[in-house]
């Protein structure tokens, strides 16, 4: 799918001390994430059955990380859909502009973290889906 893509990350872990220190995943902004970092953000607590997002952004690029947990992401264009689930700290998703985007199914205690390319900006979100749909379909016909 256009603008959507899952990134892995390198995971270190010492095979001889991994049980008592587990792992270490480092993320580094130039190597590591396609954008310049502007904002950080994590979302937790979230009970049974809750859903988040609902939106898409004009120019925001993302990239969702879980911390802890699993969560599945529904990214979706007018043209197709899909459910990605994240697991693994070492594991990303990015979102790039123009995607619509719901966050479900968190399990008890997950966190998911989020990185922007930009600073929030209210403007930059479409929140209905039918003014989000047209807007979309010119952007992927070009």
């Amino acid at each position: 799918m256009k603008n959507v893509r899952l990134m892995d990350f390198r995971y270190i872990q010492d095979p001889d001390d991994a049980e008592f220190y587990g792992g270490l995943v480092p993320i580094e902004g130039a190597r590591d994430i396609p954008f310049e970092i502007k904002r950080i953000y994590t979302i937790s607590g979230m009970q049974p059955g809750a859903r988040r997002g609902y939106h898409s952004h004009r120019d925001l690029e993302q990239v969702l990380i879980a911390l802890g947990g699993s969560i599945k992401i529904l990214v979706k264009t007018p043209f197709e859909e899909e459910v990605i689930t994240l697991d693994s700290p070492a594991k990303g998703l990015y979102i790039g502009p123009m995607i619509w985007r719901e966050m479900f199914d968190f399990s008890p205690n997950s966190t998911l973290m989020v990185l922007a390319s930009k600073y929030y900006n209210e403007g930059d979100y479409l929140r209905e889906y039918e003014p989000y749909e047209r807007e979309a379909r010119e952007y992927f016909s070009k």
